[in-house]
């Protein structure tokens, strides 16, 4: 019934710059937190930026702050991330998600995933 579809990630060299969105439908968008999380090969999935629901209260990742923003357009249904300054190691697939209630950076409290889009950063 919920569904979240990213876009947006692609292959990107190193200092370069990404916009990722994503799509809700399904759910109470303006009533809800949303994630953006990543997950690189032999990882686990961690937070990357958190936004409460009126796009008030933000958490970043202590290695995106500075270089990424989270917003959200509570009219059109959508949250982006826009990545500046991109690294190697920003190399992942990425995951937008959503909580009804609560603002937390743990993937683990987020009950409802898109299917995440690709970004990979070349040296």
């Amino acid at each position: 019934q919920v569904q979240l579809v990213e876009s947006g990630g692609r292959l990107v060299q190193a200092g370069g710059s990404l916009r990722l969105s994503c799509a809700a439908s399904g759910l109470t968008f303006s009533g809800s937190v949303m994630g953006w999380f990543r997950q690189a090969p032999g990882k686990e999935r961690e937070v990357v930026a958190v936004q409460d629901s009126n796009g008030a209260k933000t958490y970043y990742a202590d290695f995106v702050k500075g270089r990424f923003t989270i917003s959200r357009d509570n009219a059109k249904n959508t949250v982006f991330l826009q990545m500046n300054s991109l690294k190697p190691e920003d190399t992942a697939v990425y995951y937008c998600a959503a909580n009804a209630f609560i603002f937390d950076n743990d993937p683990r409290k987020f009950p409802y995933w898109g299917q995440g889009t690709q970004v990979t950063v070349s040296s």
